[in-house]
């Protein structure tokens, strides 16, 4: 049909075309390489002498005959081979040196060839039409005549007939081909393997560029990843190696585990509260020092391997239970559900009990009263539900019995001094059960026995009731669900005072005595509040309820900002750990990023939507959408002109910004990658972005030429970059363990003085490596502590603190940074004397 193109026919017109030109490029090229490794063999097997093969020593360079580049043998003179098959000419080194002796008995023939199969090999291993890549370091424009010999025309020579022209050129080809072959190299280069084994797979390729002090090669997933060697590095060995001198140490925890668990929430004889979140258990004082709403501290224990599920507190106050759900390593052995006892003074581990007998989780705890905690309880998570008693002092399990049968849902219950019992059911109702004798006629053995009846019941809530307290004063405390109250009852169910949670912080959870009248109530939307029933409470502890991917830090304050998928966009107060402010975003949060000037920030959304925010008023000054895919980074310049929006849609969109950074326009886009965009970083001089894409490549943009994707790679390769995000490059290839599948680093920072460089991986850990990080399988610091993958790290603006963010566990780590040439850290204000603070590797 005639008419105008239908909304998003034109892109897709044009990525049709690009594909189609680029599988035209690779054919043409495979036909040619695999000619040239034919010609090649063919004289290998004829034993052709050396001459043949190899040209007469090379003049001395001139002006159209560059001298070669940093790294090639000085004995090497480049020529330059312009690819007639690709839509722009694109001109490639081949060197041209003598062979060494015994060419003509022939090398073992090569499985797979030297030669690019076809196209243009991208840095992040994809190959690509023109004007998407050039394939090795840049010569001069004019080629260099090679010299002649009596018995080989010259490559332009008119004497020769257009039939020997590409018999000419793939004799050519093979002679440079055989010679690449034979040159060993440094193994070292080349990570050790030799060049004719190494690894790739399919589709995989070897580039005749890889050569020692001009580039590196890694692989993931099969596909080879080529990253240039600055210049100023003239051997990989002067790189540093070793973890980095500086250490973390886990300064707070923002966040509480209130969704999706109970009875988590308890005061120590100390007074300090006990709770947990992803792997750690948080022992935190609310008045314990300066700082924080309130004043507070917090110390951890971190002796778990995996999400710490349920809590009970031992009869003296001092020792704590804690049970932990079943996971698996990052080799995909599994972590059994285990139970530890520890001394929360010291922090040590006393007794670990039941592992290998539980299965896929510990649900709940209990210690004995009447014998002073000698004995813990124990249910697991098994179809079964399995109960088991337990010996304290041995870890040995005396008793266990299966719960067939599916109780009626009582969420909570409590003991009286008088013997009876009060349970909550999920239809809100408070059940007073007594004590009497049972009739003689029941039958049974012994006579008559006790047995618990209902002699009271009261209406106490609208839905399920999450918790009940006993008082000091012999009153009892119950939460709602559904209605968010706190009730005071007195004797005989008689209802004596109450308050109401507000509705953001959710519905009450738990419930704990503090001193005096002081309570603390755990919430369903991961807060701990703090107050009374007269005063009403105020919260202490707040946190995400989903998971977590938006991250950054202010660029002078100790502040950083969040988003996840529980749509909300929170900005965090770094010196007094609180919450300064939290807005909804309606939409899920996936990435953020302060201007310069820290007076606005940007926040990319799952629609292709963008927001800019005022950050203290937290007006909305921009609202924009860029396709409808997800976006996955935004990023400032340095200078702040300019904000990048990586998307979903394989495209980086570029807009010019305004100096207060309100106002934004659209410069321009990148248009190249052929996967989703993961992370991009901007130059110092803020006129070039390098970025990675979801199929591993790396490309580099010119913005202020107009978005221009900059062919010759090899030309970025001193390029000084503002931020170190990307997870891709030659600074950072160290980072990426052995046998990664490219799905293993999920983030990555550089610290600002370009120090260290701290990852986040999938595996649920926190590394810290020393940068440039560019030697194969680096060591690094590694630290436990979140229970799901790690989606984001950034250091703050002075580099005294590291923040990450837990995915699915929706925890937020504060970290600090100790060691040399950082900037002091502020003292800890309760410290840490966690017994697995770190490992080195």
């Amino acid at each position: 049909m005639d008419g105008a193109a239908g909304p998003g026919e034109g892109p897709a017109q044009e990525a049709l075309q690009s594909l189609s030109q680029r599988l035209r490029v690779q054919e043409e090229e495979m036909e040619l390489v695999k000619a040239a490794l034919a010609e090649a063999l063919r004289m290998l097997r004829l034993q052709v002498p050396p001459a043949a093969l190899q040209g007469t020593v090379q003049p001395a360079p001139t002006r159209d005959s560059p001298a070669a580049p940093p790294g090639l043998p000085p004995t090497c003179s480049p020529s330059l081979v312009s690819r007639g098959t690709q839509t722009e000419t694109e001109m490639e080194m081949e060197p041209s040196c003598p062979g060494p002796p015994g060419l003509s008995n022939g090398p073992r023939a090569p499985q797979g060839g030297s030669e690019e199969p076809g196209g243009t090999q991208l840095e992040g291993g994809g190959s690509s039409s023109s004007g998407t890549g050039s394939p090795g370091p840049p010569g001069v424009l004019k080629p260099a005549q090679p010299p002649q010999r009596a018995e080989t025309p010259r490559r332009n020579s008119s004497s020769s007939s257009p039939s020997e022209r590409p018999r000419q050129k793939l004799s050519r080809k093979a002679a440079s081909s055989a010679n690449l072959l034979l040159r060993s190299g440094s193994t070292e280069s080349r990570g050790g393997k030799d060049p004719l084994s190494s690894p790739g797979g399919p589709g995989s390729r070897r580039s005749n560029y890889n050569l020692e002090g001009i580039s590196v090669k890694m692989f993931l997933r099969g596909r080879p990843i080529t990253m240039y060697i600055p210049s100023g590095i003239r051997s990989l060995e002067e790189l540093p190696i070793g973890p980095p001198p500086e250490t973390l140490s886990l300064d707070w925890v923002y966040g509480y585990r209130g969704r999706d668990s109970r009875s988590n929430l308890f005061v120590l004889r100390s007074g300090e509260v006990v709770y947990f979140i992803a792997c750690v258990v948080v022992l935190y004082r609310p008045g314990g020092g300066p700082g924080g709403p309130g004043g507070g501290g917090q110390r951890h224990y971190r002796g778990h391997s995996d999400c710490v599920r349920c809590l009970a507190v031992h009869p003296d106050g001092v020792r704590v239970a804690s049970g932990q759900t079943a996971g698996v390593d990052k080799d995909g052995k599994p972590l059994q559900p285990v139970v530890h006892i520890w001394d929360s003074e010291t922090l040590l581990k006393l007794q670990e009990i039941g592992l290998g007998a539980f299965e896929r989780g510990v649900g709940a705890l209990a210690f004995s009263v009447v014998d002073q905690g000698a004995f813990l309880c124990v249910v697991d998570d098994s179809n079964e539900h399995m109960l088991s008693v337990w010996d304290c002092s041995r870890g040995t399990k005396l008793a266990e019995i299966k719960k067939y049968k599916k109780p009626k849902f009582v969420p909570c219950f409590v003991f009286l001094p008088d013997g009876d019992i009060l349970t909550g059911d999920s239809e809100g109702n408070i059940l007073t059960w007594g004590r009497s004798l049972s009739d003689s006629k029941t039958p049974g053995r012994g006579g008559a026995k006790e047995t618990y009846g209902i002699v009271a019941q009261a209406h106490a809530h609208e839905g399920s009731i999450f918790a009940l307290c006993l008082r000091r004063d012999g009153t009892v405390l119950s939460g709602g669900g559904r209605d968010r109250r706190l009730v005071q009852w007195g004797p005989g169910l008689v209802a004596l005072q109450e308050a109401e949670i507000p509705e953001h912080f959710g519905a009450v959870r738990a419930i704990a005595e503090g001193p005096g009248s002081e309570l603390l109530v755990g919430t369903t939307k991961n807060a701990l509040l703090r107050g009374d029933l007269a005063q009403g409470f105020s919260p202490v502890i707040q946190g995400h309820t989903d998971e977590l991917w938006g991250l950054c830090t202010h660029p002078s304050q100790n502040r950083f900002l969040t988003c996840g998928h529980d749509r909300q966009l929170c900005l965090w107060d770094g010196e007094g750990h609180a919450l300064a402010w939290s807005i909804d975003l309606k939409e899920t949060g996936l990435c953020a990023d302060f201007h310069p000037s820290g007076a606005v920030v940007a926040v990319g959304l799952n629609t292709g939507r963008w927001l800019v925010l005022d950050t203290e008023t937290r007006e909305i000054m921009s609202d924009i959408t860029d396709g409808n895919e997800q976006l996955s980074v935004v990023r400032y310049s340095p200078d702040g002109m300019y904000l990048a929006i990586g998307s979903h849609d394989n495209m980086i969109y570029i807009y010019s910004v305004s100096s207060d950074g309100a106002k934004s326009s659209r410069f321009g886009r990148c248009v190249g990658h052929s996967s989703f965009i993961t992370h991009l970083d901007w130059s110092k001089d803020g006129n070039f972005i390098m970025s990675n894409s979801g199929d591993y490549e790396i490309l580099y943009w010119d913005v202020a030429a107009g978005c221009k994707l900059l062919r010759n790679r090899y030309e970025s390769r001193d390029r000084e970059w503002a931020t170190y995000t990307c997870v891709l490059g030659f600074h950072v290839y160290g980072v990426w363990p052995d046998g990664s599948d490219g799905t293993d680093i999920n983030s990555l920072c550089r610290s600002h003085n370009e120090r260290v460089v701290a990852v986040a991986d999938d595996f649920c850990k926190v590394h810290l490596f020393q940068y440039p990080c560019a030697r194969a399988k680096a060591p690094s610091r590694i630290y436990a502590g979140h229970g799901s993958h790690v989606t984001s790290v950034r250091f703050t603006h002075d580099d005294s603190h590291l923040v990450s963010l837990g995915g699915k566990d929706a925890s937020i780590f504060q970290w600090r940074v100790l060691g040399a040439g950082l900037a002091p850290a502020t003292p800890s204000r309760t410290p840490s004397l966690s017994p697995a603070s770190s490992l080195d590797v």
